[in-house]
């Protein structure tokens, strides 16, 4: 683990599991399953929070094509990273760190070929966000949020989809009294870009 200096929040070097005193309610140890009972547990989880590669896919990602290319990264990092999930940890809370981690390498990397790494195939999981999409209000938002510095948009996601400070923290790795304030300016941060995008239209 290591801390991005630029953003003060703490990433994984590229290959490396997030790890952490996190609660769980699970009790589950990949690393101990075999393959097949690996995969299961894997479609289970893209199934049951394969919201959170796309949300995070559409906020660090502009095009389309990038966007699934960011989000099979997300689920390869995601397979890749079972065998270290520590029973401690709630199965969303790491999800979404390694997501972020993996977004936030992504946005300094250059651009991957498209890779399947298990006989469970992520695009026929994950749920579909054309409806989403389709919603003009909603890509405003993430066009706004992908103007933010990386780590902002982190912190601005997991606001959004309403993680307490606590837990929030725990996923950044930032302290609770710092996430507090540095959640506070990139929301009136967001608010100037999404008030000067409604004016612009």
């Amino acid at each position: 683990m290591r801390e991005d200096e630029s953003s003060n929040v703490q990433t994984c070097a590229p290959g490396e599991a997030p790890t952490g005193n996190l609660q769980s309610d699970s009790g589950l140890t990949p690393g101990n399953l075999k393959r097949h009972e690996r995969e299961a547990l894997f479609k289970e989880w893209l199934q049951d929070f394969g919201g959170i590669p796309v949300k995070v896919a559409r906020s660090f990602a502009f095009q389309a094509e990038d966007q699934r290319d960011l989000r099979q990264q997300m689920c390869l990092q995601i397979w890749r990273s079972l065998e270290n999930f520590s029973a401690r940890a709630k199965a969303s809370t790491w999800i979404y760190r390694v997501c972020l981690n993996t977004a936030m390498t992504w946005q300094r990397s250059e651009k991957r070929r498209r890779l399947f790494f298990a006989s469970v195939d992520p695009a026929e999981v994950l749920p579909n966000d054309l409806a989403a999409s389709a919603d003009p209000r909603l890509e405003l938002l993430y066009a706004a949020i992908r103007e933010l510095r990386p780590a902002d948009r982190a912190l601005i996601l997991l606001y959004l989809e309403e993680r307490s400070y606590a837990e929030i923290a725990e996923i950044t790795g930032l302290t609770l009294s710092n996430t507090g304030v540095r959640l506070q300016r990139v929301k009136r941060e967001l608010a100037q870009r999404l008030n000067q995008k409604t004016e612009n239209d």
